[in-house]
């Protein structure tokens, strides 16, 4: 079978995909998209995680406290390559996360998660327009949610697995990296409009719950990483607490 996509006039077959080389093309278009609206800085701390196969790049700007994105390259070692970009907005500002993660096989996503996760306001315009605008994409196998996860996520939240078509793939790039222009053109238009201690109380309790997942040390296990790296990263630069 063959699907064509409304992107730039591509043609793909449903077969034999390299999952990598679409997701590698989609962590440039998000890293430019980062850096046309906000300024990469060098976070304390970070340059232990940046070595051969470990790549960690942190954006800042007046509305974005911190934005990180985690790309680890283990294609050769392990067959496997991992991404995570999540997105903290300034802390007087209400505005949701924006957060999107995948791991990978050469021809198969084996997780993609992709979110507008609200903090002071569950309804919060952004995290709206996510839910509404995402609901066209529907994954071929879903992937259900733990408990520490429900209690931070939007109800739109999206939760792929097994992803092993280009169409399918596809549209997960596309969200993501049109998600990503949208959540950071229009998330200045809330800045300085909530308490900033308020704020902060929301983003420690989505980084603690955050923290609970435990199946992230794992899988960086999986992937090489050494158990000191790991435990550090996890503790210190993935999900921060302010």
């Amino acid at each position: 079978m063959t699907y064509m996509i409304n992107d730039g006039n591509k043609e793909f077959k449903n077969l034999d995909i390299n999952a990598w080389d679409m997701l590698i093309e989609c962590k440039d278009t998000l890293i430019k998209i980062l850096e046309t609206h906000t300024n990469q800085y060098e976070e304390n701390g970070m340059e232990r995680f940046n070595k051969d196969g470990w790549t960690n790049l942190t954006f800042k700007s007046g509305s974005i406290r911190r934005a990180h994105i985690d790309v680890v390259d283990a294609r050769e070692t392990k067959g496997l390559w991992m991404m995570h970009l999540c997105i903290f907005p300034s802390l007087s500002n209400p505005g949701p996360i924006y957060g999107f993660d995948v791991i990978c096989g050469k021809n198969k996503v084996t997780g993609a998660f992709h979110d507008f996760s609200p903090l002071l306001l569950k309804d919060h315009p952004l995290t709206k327009w996510f839910c509404e605008n995402a609901k066209w994409y529907e994954p071929s196998k879903k992937r259900e949610l733990p408990e520490w996860a429900l209690k931070i996520f939007s109800s739109g939240m999206i939760a792929a697995g097994n992803v092993t078509t280009q169409e399918e793939m596809n549209d997960i790039c596309k969200l993501a990296e049109h998600n990503l222009d949208y959540y950071l053109r229009n998330i200045n238009d809330y800045h300085s409009t909530a308490d900033e201690n308020d704020v902060k109380k929301a983003q420690n309790f989505y980084s603690l719950n955050q923290q609970k997942n435990p199946h992230t040390p794992k899988v960086m296990e999986s992937l090489g990483l050494p158990q000191e790296d790991i435990k550090l990263f996890c503790r210190d630069n993935l999900f921060p607490v302010v």
